[in-house]
């Protein structure tokens, strides 16, 4: 067997090094994210099922409002990484703090448009008489926190482009034990009901935002970096986010499509559908993480004009990707029988979701390579690119999933759409990475 040369098992240790390094913090921090919702919904639960309800709608609404402002994160970190590679820390935290005003200003934008509309928003998810209340209480005052959940995703990319996984960990482990202790006491204690799950979730929101502020404001001073807000780099963040912000939407519109195509399938399919989803998001958690290690990695090499460093990370964080999928991939076929009746005893739910699993597991190795490569040109500044590519994909999905009811396919043929969705994404990032046009070097793409 021919082993490599000893530059390049190097070269892969380091890199090697470097995605641990990165990615095992930021895992971890992704999956605290969820745990907010988890954590709220098991002390709400006990107050009724109309309060769980409008938890359920509010917490939609929530979510959708927050997650297509992720650019924030995405979009700093690659700026940041970019000015970290070249040398130039003041100009990096300089550019992070533009991101960070920008999410503010889309706070109160959100809240401006959210604290009066509340209740129609609510009603066009359905909620039912005794459930629009609470959903639309949380709602307004969930709703107060959603500056602090921006400026907590522009922080987070300040730090990842600076290199640094592990504080956001730390942040998002103290937000969510706050967040736990928070609750219990306002809704308990202080007998606040589904309100004071919301302001105990708004506290440590803020609490989280100060925390990273802190960090920030830290490193402003001691690199002589100016915290005021500056139009021109304000307008750039926006600028850089606008095309991430294209492609976030429109796989939000591929998500809820099949939401939707599964809801016409039968109650059985969407139950087993919302299980398969579940999952699937647990399992792009482990790959965003590489992904975020891709971000930051990438736009550090490519700020200090390594050219060749910058292609040899992101061929070994492929690697990665797909060793990672296959290993998902067998997790959940060994882990099926297990993991089905966590969520239902329904035999119905079970035989439905049981072969879209298969699928599911399947097609983890092309999710591997497309979540890797999706860090990597992000990480390189391509967001234009990366949103055409994702308006390609959702143009191919729309009419695959809408025809599944027509010829009448069930939940299975849903996800092997869905699959074809990301056939067609890995096809379009794999051609952009090897045409070599993303890898433009400087301080600034």
């Amino acid at each position: 067997m021919t082993q490599a040369p000893v530059g390049l098992r190097t070269a892969r240790r380091r890199h090697d090094r470097e995605i641990v390094a990165l990615a095992v913090p930021a895992f971890g921090a992704l999956v605290a994210e969820p745990l907010f919702v988890m954590a709220d919904s098991a002390i709400i639960g006990h107050l009724g099922t109309a309060q769980l309800a409008g938890l359920g709608i509010a917490s939609v609404l929530l979510t959708t409002a927050v997650s297509v402002f992720v650019f924030l994160a995405y979009a700093t970190t690659a700026a940041v990484a970019r000015r970290v590679g070249a040398g130039d820390l003041q100009a990096a935290i300089r550019q992070g703090v533009d991101g960070i005003w920008l999410a503010l200003l889309l706070g109160t934008v959100v809240i401006a448009a959210i604290l009066p509309s509340a209740p129609g928003l609510v009603g066009l998810l359905g909620a039912s008489d005794t459930a629009a209340p609470y959903a639309a209480t949380y709602l307004r005052i969930s709703a107060l926190g959603i500056p602090a959940m921006l400026v907590v995703l522009a922080s987070t990319g300040v730090l990842r482009g600076l290199q640094d996984t592990r504080t956001p960990l730390y942040v998002a482990i103290a937000g969510f034990v706050a967040n736990a202790v928070l609750n219990v006491g306002l809704v308990y204690g202080a007998d606040l009901g589904i309100a004071g799950s919301a302001w105990g979730t708004v506290i440590a929101q803020w609490g989280m935002a100060a925390a990273y502020l802190t960090v920030v404001v830290r490193g402003a001073r001691l690199h002589g970096a100016s915290l005021r807000p500056d139009i021109a780099g304000v307008r750039a963040s926006a600028q850089a986010g606008a095309p991430l912000l294209v492609r976030t939407l429109s796989l939000r519109a591929i998500l809820m499509i099949a939401t939707a195509v599964a809801a016409q399938l039968g109650d059985a399919d969407v139950a087993a559908h919302q299980i398969i989803l579940s999952l699937w998001s647990l399992l792009a958690f482990a790959l965003d993480a590489i992904a975020i290690a891709g971000q930051a990695i990438i736009g550090r090499y490519l700020g200090a004009n390594d050219i060749r460093g910058a292609r040899e990370a992101c061929r070994r964080m492929v690697e990665w990707g797909i060793a990672t999928g296959l290993l998902l991939g067998l997790l959940v076929i060994v882990s099926r029988p297990l993991f089905l009746p966590l969520f239902t005893s329904d035999l119905v739910v079970k035989d439905t979701a049981l072969p879209a699993l298969f699928v599911v597991a399947l097609s983890q190795p092309i999710c591997g390579i497309v979540f890797v490569l999706d860090g990597v040109l992000m990480g390189a500044g391509d967001g234009p690119y990366l949103a055409w590519a994702m308006l390609i994909t959702l143009a191919t999905f729309a009419p695959v999933a809408l025809l599944v009811p027509a010829f009448g396919g069930g939940l299975t043929a849903l996800w092997g759409a869905m699959a074809l969705m990301m056939i067609v994404r890995m096809l379009t990032l794999w051609l952009r990475a090897r045409s070599g046009r993303w890898l433009v070097p400087g301080a600034v793409r």
